[in-house]
């Protein structure tokens, strides 16, 4: 198999799994309905484990363009090599995003409010603040990124590193998920949105598109942050890039507060 197909059906797994799991447990009428967040988290790390033991001898199991990136930032992947993974990714996004939308078929009726439906599919603020979803998906990538390095600098029995990363997804979902479903991952949450826009959803609303760009932008600038902060701190080679990045990261952190205190302004 190649590395683009590897990474094509790693990711389908990735999202059978977890957008499963969340049409399990959020459209009317199916057994899992009501389960709540944690099941869902769990959902998640378990389709990253699939993911990963289904194809990480083959393309190393990235399935997420920010990690591909970040992993490119700091030189431990070939540059020439990101079109051919983000694209392969988001594919393998797509397609499981209908393979979700056939399992839950005769479920999407049952469901009237539209964004649930959506849900199954892409992430969505529970607050919306530009800044604010930027600098969380940002901190979660960011999480994933550093926690993906220094998992792989541990000598773990062979075999079990994927339950790890699986693991620290469901870490990353319980603590840092509730303020925008923890995207972390632009495949993840594009490919299925691009699903959502063309498959025919009984009683879908829009994609909310005006959305869509912060779970793609966030996570990839937060990937590229946690990979060069590894580098920085762990590896003790500092580059430009990591103060460049610094730099933006505190931009957006001052941008996320002066976006705070102007609502609290409107409030009061």
């Amino acid at each position: 198999m190649s590395e683009f197909m590897a990474e094509v059906i790693g990711t389908m797994i990735l999202i059978i799994f977890g957008g499963g799991v969340v049409g399990g447990v959020v459209l009317k009428n199916s057994k899992a309905e009501g389960a709540g967040w944690v099941v869902i988290t769990i959902g998640w790390g378990l389709a990253v484990t699939m993911g990963i033991y289904a194809v990480g001898n083959i393309s190393g199991a990235h399935l997420n363009p920010a990690v591909t990136i970040g992993f490119a930032a700091v030189g431990e992947f070939e540059w020439v090599k990101v079109p051919l993974y983000v694209t392969a990714q988001m594919l393998g996004a797509i397609i499981g995003g209908a393979v979700v939308y056939l399992t839950y078929i005769a479920h999407w009726r049952k469901t009237d409010d539209p964004a649930t439906k959506l849900a199954v599919f892409s992430t969505a603020p529970a607050e919306r603040s530009v800044f604010a979803n930027f600098l969380t998906e940002t901190i979660g990538t960011f999480v994933l990124l550093l926690g993906l390095m220094f998992i792989g600098a541990n000598a773990f029995t062979e075999g079990l590193n994927p339950m790890i990363v699986g693991l620290l997804i469901v870490a990353i979902g319980v603590s840092l998920g509730g303020p925008t479903g923890y995207a972390i991952n632009p495949a993840r949450d594009l490919g299925p949105r691009i699903a959502h826009a063309i498959l025919p959803i009984a009683g879908k609303g829009d994609s909310d598109w005006g959305y869509a760009w912060i779970p793609v932008a966030g996570p990839i600038f937060g990937g590229i942050y946690g990979a060069v902060f590894y580098q920085t701190f762990f590896v003790g080679e500092v580059t430009a890039l990591f103060w460049i990045m610094s730099v933006l990261i505190l931009a957006l952190i001052a941008g996320a507060i002066h976006e705070d205190f102007k609502k609290r302004a409107e409030i009061a």
